[in-house]
């Protein structure tokens, strides 16, 4: 499930993240990408909040649907619009079989060992990084 957000950038301000779909839901970053990888942050704990507090979870429209919607005309306005994956914590672990190339599986190792982390950790990581792109 994807949210489309709305990036601003005001003068001598970060790049502030706002979403049409979800009310109160904000976010921001000293850079457009990282204000967009921050906002994946904010959707999921606040979509998580709110399920904690037994409310309803928004539904999220199309791109098509939030640039027609004349009521955004003017917090559109010189926004970047991007689409932001709903990424949940549930806070547990599942183990999956994946079949990957014996040469990117060294490659995962090295750079997981590297950076002091295991290759699900980095592996979990890098798949985050990629849904925010």
């Amino acid at each position: 499930m994807r949210f489309i957000a709305m990036i601003h950038k005001d003068p001598d301000s970060a790049f502030g993240v706002q979403f049409p779909d979800v009310p109160g839901c904000f976010s921001a970053g000293e850079t457009l990408e990282e204000a967009s990888q921050n906002a994946v942050e904010a959707l999921g704990s606040h979509i998580r909040m709110l399920e904690a507090d037994g409310d309803a979870i928004p539904q999220p429209r199309s791109l098509d649907a939030i640039v027609d919607d004349e009521s955004l005309n003017e917090a559109r306005a010189d926004a970047i619009l991007v689409s932001v994956p709903l990424v949940r914590d549930l806070g547990s672990t599942t183990r999956i079989n994946v079949s990957l190339d014996l040469g990117l599986l060294q490659a995962i190792d090295d750079e997981a060992r590297s950076r002091g982390q295991t290759r699900s950790a980095f592996i979990a990581s890098a798949v985050r990084r990629e849904l925010a792109d």
